[in-house]
């Protein structure tokens, strides 16, 4: 339901792209969170309260939580959808609670490396309290400027950290590992299989890798972005495909960001055009800022399309 590829071996721009698929839109916002900016990590007494040290682009879901964004250091995080049976979260055990659609921001706000951000991980204890009325499990990605990377997956109550730079694609469930065992049944990952064609995450996980793997270096910055847009097209689910259980889960819309550079992309799959917000064009801004990503008319850069607002979640 949801695909991230983290183009880190070019010589030019470290580049990402992730889609959000799912039955229904989540009523994505897109919001500047500057310095400064005082959180609570949920609605528990123990939640963790923190005031960010980075400014961010991120995207919310719902309003009730970060799905994706970038900071301006070049630090960027995705939350993804891992089914609930996959996943457990660790139990009380003291420490302050982090509910799991705050993660993602948190993590933004509070880290400048994907190695500061791994070496903090036990510092709060992720919860998942309902999420609408649902059980909603997750896992996140991070990457940074440097070309680093991690997945982070929380199964069997501990969250299990898979880091480093070869960590570059990312899918729904199954977890990572029995995904890298599928994709080793492919070429050019050890196996003969050719790349797949389904919508179902095995099938996404493989097919953004073989085509990541063949990405021909890039002449500039443009091509490096566009690269990784051009594969998360490929590996977005079209409205009214289904599934096999017959479900419809299409992708509403992708985004990535130039890590080198920090530049956040946005595009609605139901508008024919791609827009971006410059993070250095926010530099000393203090206050909050929202965009609606979903106009249609939004193309090129929207830096100063940016409104003030007030967070709202």
């Amino acid at each position: 339901m949801c695909t991230r590829i983290f183009w880190n071996d070019n010589a030019v721009a470290k580049t990402v792209s992730r889609c959000m698929d799912w039955a229904v839109s989540d009523e994505p916002e897109l919001w500047f969170v500057p310095r400064g900016t005082e959180r609570r990590g949920g609605p528990d007494e123990e939640a963790l309260r923190w005031t960010s040290r980075y400014s961010s682009v991120v995207t919310s879901m719902w309003g009730v939580g970060t799905v994706d964004g970038m900071n301006e250091r070049g630090f960027a995080a995705h939350a993804l959808y891992l089914d609930p049976e996959d996943v457990s979260f660790p139990e009380p055990d003291g420490r302050p609670t982090l509910a799991n659609a705050l993660w993602t921001q948190y993590l933004l706000d509070s880290y400048a490396t994907v190695a500061e951000a791994v070496a903090d991980l036990d510092r709060v204890r992720i919860t998942s309290p309902l999420f609408r009325g649902l059980e909603m499990g997750v896992h996140i990605a991070l990457e940074d400027a440097s070309g680093d990377a991690a997945v982070i997956e929380p199964i069997d109550g501990a969250l299990v950290v898979h880091h480093g730079p070869e960590y570059t694609v990312m899918a729904n469930s199954p977890a990572l590992d029995e995904q890298l065992a599928n994709l080793a049944r492919y070429r050019p990952f050890g196996g003969e299989l050719p790349p797949p064609g389904d919508i179902t995450s095995l099938d996404r996980f493989v097919r953004a890798a073989y085509f990541l793997h063949h990405l021909p270096e890039p002449e500039n910055e443009e091509q490096a972005v566009a690269g990784v847009f051009q594969l998360i097209a490929n590996v977005s689910v079209p409205f009214g495909a289904p599934y096999s259980t017959g479900d419809v889960y299409p992708t509403w819309w992708r985004a990535g960001a130039d890590l080198t550079n920090r530049v956040y992309y946005f595009g609605a799959t139901r508008s024919p055009n791609i827009f971006w917000v410059c993070l250095d064009d926010l530099a000393g801004t203090a206050e909050v800022r929202r965009l609606d990503p979903t106009q249609l008319s939004l193309v090129g850069d929207q830096t100063r399309g940016l409104e003030p607002a007030t967070l709202s979640y």
